[in-house]
């Protein structure tokens, strides 16, 4: 397997999207094929039907950004950051703080308004306990998801400058609240595009994966020693049961981010297929690696040295994707979170 260094690449500063464009599918789209000569295809999203054909299967995760972030304030005046990064039980939560070393169990944490940085009547935290990893366990007391809209702000990755609206870093499909980033792929799907998939015979299927905090975590170090944030995703029953007859129709089964790809790959089992039901993935994908699941995916251009642009590596293959990245800065592609599409074949 290639080191660390040998998923560096250079990328302009200005490459960088910091808003999305609008409308949504207006994005570029490079359309990179595995098999034969090495091959693109410079569209944009909306031209997204024109490579698909009745019968394929898209599987997107309708997981809902919550906004993650938030200011609380300790009994003795000082004011610790919050970043939740999902919940164990009721009440009950993973949560990173800063600066952690102030907030050792049994502080007390009251959250704050941003409005006014007062307490929010009814609402604080104890720590109850600390991870290995450090993170804190939160025993939430009042309606946090009820206030959250109010006193939590969205967890924009750090390369994102401008303010974002949560809503246009939400996908136009997302359902279920939970994740902290959003699942990016499919920030660039209209109701509109996705009627004229279905139209054309298209399946569309959904699944949930909530996306963590690690998603922003660089590898360091040697990736054979990387530890991936554990995630938690659940699988419909509808969900499986066409992934599983699609793969033995012999059609295609796409996913919409490599979110879903973590999940599908995740819930595979010898034998029987795509499982349904909820599970939490600790899978860390990079050359080699044999898909199970998949036969095409829509995703983001993603960070130098970043467990994504591994998994992209193991799908596309290294050199590939390599090419392929370069090829796309030099056509001034926009990259990340908020930037263009590449649809593997």
């Amino acid at each position: 397997m290639a080191g660390l260094e040998a998923y560096d690449y250079h990328l302009p500063p200005e490459r960088i999207a910091q808003e999305g464009v609008e409308p949504r599918d207006l994005a570029r789209m490079m359309v990179v094929y595995r098999e034969g000569p090495f091959r693109v295809a410079h569209r944009r999203v909306r031209d997204l039907p024109e490579f698909l054909r009745p019968g394929d299967l898209l599987v997107f995760n309708e997981s809902k950004v919550i906004p993650a972030r938030l200011l609380a304030r300790k009994p003795t005046g000082g004011r610790v950051e919050v970043l939740l990064v999902q919940e164990r039980a009721p009440g009950l939560w993973e949560a990173l703080l800063g600066p952690a070393r102030r907030a050792p169990v049994g502080t007390e944490l009251f959250f704050l308004s941003p409005r006014d940085w007062r307490p929010v009547p009814g609402l604080k935290a104890e720590v109850v306990g600390v991870e290995a990893d450090g993170v804190r366990l939160l025993q939430i007391q009042g309606d946090l998801l009820a206030h959250l809209e109010e006193v939590g702000e969205v967890p924009l990755p750090p390369y994102i400058k401008a303010q974002i609206p949560l809503e246009r870093y939400q996908t136009v499909y997302a359902k279920r609240p939970g994740s902290v980033a959003a699942p990016t792929a499919g920030l660039h799907f209209t109701p509109e595009l996705m009627e004229r998939l279905r139209g054309m015979g298209v399946e569309l299927h959904f699944l949930t994966l909530h996306v963590g905090p690690g998603t922003f975590r660089p590898v360091k170090g040697d990736p054979e020693k990387h530890a991936m944030h554990a995630e938690p995703y659940e699988i419909p029953e509808a969900t499986a049961l066409a992934v599983n007859r699609a793969k033995a129709e012999g059609r295609r089964v796409i996913a919409v981010g490599t979110t879903v790809v973590r999940a599908l790959e995740s819930a595979y089992r010898e034998g029987e297929g795509v499982a349904a039901g909820a599970g939490e993935t600790r899978l860390f994908i990079r050359p080699p690696y044999a898909f199970k699941v998949i036969d095409g995916l829509f995703t983001n251009f993603h960070l130098p040295r970043s467990t994504l642009l591994m998994l992209v590596a193991a799908f596309l293959g290294y050199e590939r994707t390599m090419e392929a990245y370069r090829l796309a800065v030099e056509e001034g592609y926009r990259f990340y979170s908020l930037g263009d599409a590449m649809l593997i074949l």
